[in-house]
């Protein structure tokens, strides 16, 4: 009997091990797709990647047009939900519970937000509408979460929804992988690729899925990312977390 409940032990451990292996390239999707689909959906609205937001009002500046009320709101609003993620895992962790999880879940709410205001507002949604705006905060939310939940409770977990970082690291370590002489530092190096490789292919594969559901079916596309981050919930559980018994 308590071989069983060793080997049952074991095989739990290990299947949330892999959970928990995937879910960095489960959440670079969700990056990709969300960002993908509320830039084409959306008026030129980036959800994940604010610095492009920047860009656009940068340029908008520039040439004396009138900026996108979402871009103008989805910097400080950004900030706003990433403070505040910061804020409930403190909270979490003084009442000594984890924060992966309720992070996740917080996480798909907004997303699953984002999804439902969009399809509400019609298939030929206004972008300045008020809805429309808020449908995008409701994103633009969703990516600040992920973001910090990242930083927060996968410590060493490369960036998901971010990828310049990504691929100067990823560079960087395959260029060390190849001339490098030090055997400790390939090594670490090789690990750091394979892991920052993951989120490019995942956050990658997102923005191509994304682009090509929201071309076909529009906002509908948003159940893609909704989804997902359902996933990321389910397999979202650390394995440091869980007591090996024998």
């Amino acid at each position: 009997m308590a071989n069983r409940g060793q080997t049952i032990n074991d095989t739990t451990v290990a299947a949330t091990s892999l959970g928990t292996a995937l879910l960095p390239s489960v959440l670079s999707v969700v990056a990709g797709s969300t960002d993908i689909i509320g830039f084409l959906g959306l008026g030129g609205l980036f959800t994940a990647h604010i610095t492009g937001n920047l860009a656009i009002l940068a340029a908008h500046v520039a040439s004396s047009d009138t900026a996108e009320v979402a871009q103008i709101l989805s910097v400080p609003v950004f900030i706003g939900a990433a403070g505040l993620t910061r804020l409930l895992a403190v909270s979490l962790e003084s009442i000594g519970l984890t924060t992966l999880r309720p992070l996740l879940l917080l996480q798909f709410l907004l997303l699953a937000g984002f999804f439902a205001l969009s399809i509400a507002a019609g298939p030929h949604i206004d972008t300045a509408a008020t809805n429309a705006i808020l449908a995008g905060m409701l994103g633009v939310s969703a990516m600040a979460v992920q973001n910090a939940l990242v930083q927060i409770s996968l410590a060493g977990t490369p960036p998901t929804a971010v990828m310049t970082g990504n691929v100067t690291r990823f560079t960087m370590d395959v260029t060390e992988v190849l001339l490098g002489r030090d055997p400790d530092a390939v090594a670490r190096a090789r690990t750091r690729a394979k892991a920052s490789g993951q989120a490019i292919m995942g956050f990658a594969a997102g923005c191509g899925l994304g682009a090509v559901c929201e071309v076909t079916i529009g906002l509908w596309s948003l159940a893609l990312p909704t989804g997902l981050a359902l996933l990321a919930l389910a397999i979202g559980e650390k394995p440091n977390n869980l007591t090996r018994t024998h």
